[in-house]
């Protein structure tokens, strides 16, 4: 797999009938080795262990219902009191992100309500925070770090 952005973490990977697998410490599972796995696991250990996330607070890829279709996240850290604080959208490497990630988080968002976005292809990484009331957004240099609230 490519060297990403991201600071490096110790990983563990297993190989069962062709296939590597990488240990997800949220789901508490080997998940196959995919590009935007490789992505999605850098941004999980970077949330834990630079941005001092609570694993507790954070989920990964699980469903969502937009307008009657089913989507999945990839990564949503809560708020202590279950709002959610940041959706994460994880592309692979080899993937531009552009004007149509932008929307896709966005129409997460509608659903989720989260006071930041991320989207990162592992090389590049855009941060945004969110105006609610006035339905607009702002790009940051970073995300802010864990704070207990």
């Amino acid at each position: 797999m490519q060297n990403l952005n991201f600071p490096k973490f110790d990983y563990r990977l297993k190989s069962t009938e062709n296939k590597v697998s990488i240990f997800d410490v949220i789901r508490k599972k080997f998940i196959v080795l995919q590009p935007e796995e490789w992505v999605r696991q850098h941004c999980v250990h970077y949330l834990i262990n630079h941005k001092k996330y609570p694993q507790s607070l954070i989920n990964v890829e699980k469903e969502l219902i937009i307008n009657g279709l089913k989507k999945r996240y990839d990564i949503v850290i809560f708020n202590s009191d279950g709002s959610i604080h940041l959706i994460v959208e994880c592309k692979a490497p080899s993937i531009n992100i552009n004007q149509l990630t932008f929307d896709q988080i966005a129409r997460y968002n509608l659903v989720l309500d989260a006071t930041y976005l991320m989207v990162t292809n592992g090389i590049n990484h855009y941060y945004c925070e969110m105006d609610m009331k006035a339905e607009a957004y702002s790009f940051l240099r970073d995300i802010p770090d864990y704070k207990q609230n």
